[in-house]
């Protein structure tokens, strides 16, 4: 290495939710530590909406994470063909916007925005520019890693925020409306009321693959709108994406191809296998790489990977509901799966989104009868590994 290549503690490679909450925390918690966040586009965090319930984080973790919030709820709704309800419980988003303006301020010349990557390793990051960069560590958080490893479904989405010719009228966001035609899968609108007369309306599908279909997914958003009464009269802006559903993995493997390569967020694995949330694995994350005495490659691969690890082993159960949406019964009566887990006590609904299932939560989930057919179910229980299932990416 030449004199004159700076020495970094960590490097961040990827502006995503996961290394700008990692950045964010260690410049305020270990300010003495030389950092540097690493992002190809004008800013950090892209184009997107991230939520999550506020049982999903502890008290501390909310207060951390407060001056991202840019919208927050006492409760929301879900509606299904054959039910309705209202869950009483804190529910919020951050949108990238919020998170650049508050992230990239306190970083300050930790970032540099503009800069793309042309290659990682566990200790260095080649820049496009051919300049290399050298660190104790490096953070890979550029998004999910392509593995034969895992049989992933996908959660494919595009949302649109706009401004209504009148006041839309929800008090409260609607996390899931499968009341809508399902279109070969399972299909719902996600609706967040960011003000009177402004709202996100995202149409979303659980499909085989990431591929989509934008004028299909648009012509939705404006069938809903009409449907509700609701006149768009502005286009605010409009976000997609496809987050990986895990069905079955080999996760032993999918860490030993990552040779000793630390990764963060999508990158390591963590995110809600069913929900493809994210956020409260990035606020965990980051909380634990904050308080680590040392930072080296070999030590913070293995406690990313041991958290991972422990993720993986608490979602197993997970995996099987994403098998019977995705393997068992009719495509377009899948919704069944979920509508049945909404006449559920609010505190365990409370417990999935937060990944924390009981035994006796889980017993209760499977007991009664099947919102599948039983041969389906038991065939689908049965496949996983990757390979059994035959939809690999």
């Amino acid at each position: 290495m030449h004199k004159d290549q700076p020495l970094y503690d960590l490097i961040l490679a990827g502006g995503g939710l996961a290394n700008g909450l990692i950045a964010w925390r260690l410049r305020t918690a270990r300010p003495e530590l030389r950092i540097v966040l690493l992002e190809r586009d004008a800013q950090l965090g892209g184009n997107h909406t991230w939520s999550f319930h506020d049982s999903d984080l502890t008290d501390a973790q909310r207060a951390w994470i407060a001056p991202l919030v840019s919208s927050r709820w006492p409760r929301y709704d879900v509606m299904f063909p054959e039910h309705a309800r209202t869950v009483e419980g804190g529910y919020a988003s951050i949108a990238s916007s919020d998170f650049a303006r508050v992230i990239e301020a306190a970083l300050g010349d930790c970032l540099r925005l503009n800069t793309p990557i042309r290659d990682v390793t566990p200790t260095s990051v080649q820049l496009a520019s051919g300049e290399v960069l050298h660190a104790r560590a490096v953070i890979d958080g550029r998004g999910m890693r392509p593995s034969s490893r895992l049989a992933l479904g996908y959660q494919t989405f595009l949302g649109q925020e706009v401004r209504l010719a009148a006041p839309h009228g929800l008090s409260a966001p609607i996390i899931m409306d499968a009341s809508v035609e399902q279109q070969g899968g399972y299909r719902f609108v996600y609706v967040l009321p960011f003000g009177p007369d402004r709202v996100l309306i995202e149409d979303t599908h659980y499909v085989d693959t990431p591929a989509w279909q934008p004028e299909r997914l648009r012509a939705n958003i404006r069938a809903y709108a009409a449907a509700r009464g609701w006149q768009i009269a502005e286009l605010l802006r409009e976000e997609h994406g496809s987050l990986p559903i895990v069905l079955a993995g080999d996760i032993d493997g999918f860490w030993h191809d990552l040779h000793g390569q630390p990764g963060a967020g999508l990158r390591a694995g963590l995110f809600h296998p069913t929900t493809g949330y994210s956020l409260p694995h990035a606020v965990r994350l980051a909380g634990q790489i904050a308080a680590l005495a040392t930072f080296d490659a070999p030590g913070l691969f293995a406690g990313i990977r041991a958290e991972a690890l422990r993720e993986w082993r608490g979602q197993r159960f997970f995996r099987l509901l994403n098998r019977m949406l995705f393997l068992a019964g009719e495509a377009d009566h899948r919704w069944r799966v979920m509508q049945r887990f909404y006449h559920l006590p609010a505190p365990l609904i409370a417990r999935f989104y937060a990944g924390r299932l009981t035994w006796a939560d889980q017993l209760r989930l499977v007991s009664g009868k099947p919102p599948v057919p039983v041969g389906q179910a038991l065939s689908a229980a049965l496949k996983i590994h990757p390979h059994q299932i035959g939809k690999t990416e």
